[in-house]
């Protein structure tokens, strides 16, 4: 997409957020259980003392990877032209005429049903669009075709 890092909608901060939480949990825990032993153990217990500093680095590089991302990465906002971005909400007609809102964003997050990351074959076809075009794509199942009904900012305005 762009050279710098990728906008983030307000949804995917949230999700980034609340995963940063998590992680920081996982890590106090982990760190509490770190050099625990005041003398040293059999090689089971060295090699479980080895397993939770591995742990401990790899929720460390976790945790910087998100900040970093949440302290560069700019607001999404929907494009300025009416044309799907990330962050974007856009309500389409599938080919079997069911309508659906759905918002744009960099991030899976399983409690968002409505979210169509931007690398998905959707997302991808729906970027760059404007209301009334009909935008073909791939899925597993063959070629689909949905309209683009209306495009605009998250939470559903036009």
């Amino acid at each position: 997409m762009t050279a710098g890092p990728e906008p983030l909608s307000a949804a995917d901060r949230t999700a980034l957020n609340r995963e940063l939480s998590e992680l920081r949990a996982e890590r106090a825990k982990v760190a509490a259980t770190l050099g625990d032993a005041d003398e040293p153990g059999d090689r089971a217990d060295q090699a479980d003392e080895l397993q939770r500093a591995t742990d401990a680095e790899r929720l460390d590089a976790r945790i910087d990877e998100i900040e970093e991302t949440l302290r560069d990465s700019p607001d999404a906002r929907p494009s300025s032209t009416g044309a799907v971005g990330v962050g974007s909400a856009v309500t389409v007609r599938f080919d079997d005429g069911t309508e659906s809102t759905v918002h744009i964003g960099e991030l899976a997050d399983a409690d968002d049903p409505g979210l169509v990351t931007a690398d998905s074959p959707l997302g991808r076809a729906l970027l760059g669009r404007t209301a009334g075009e009909d935008v073909s794509y791939a899925t597993p199942l063959g070629r689909s075709s949905v309209t683009v009904l209306s495009v605009g900012a998250p939470g559903g305005g036009s």
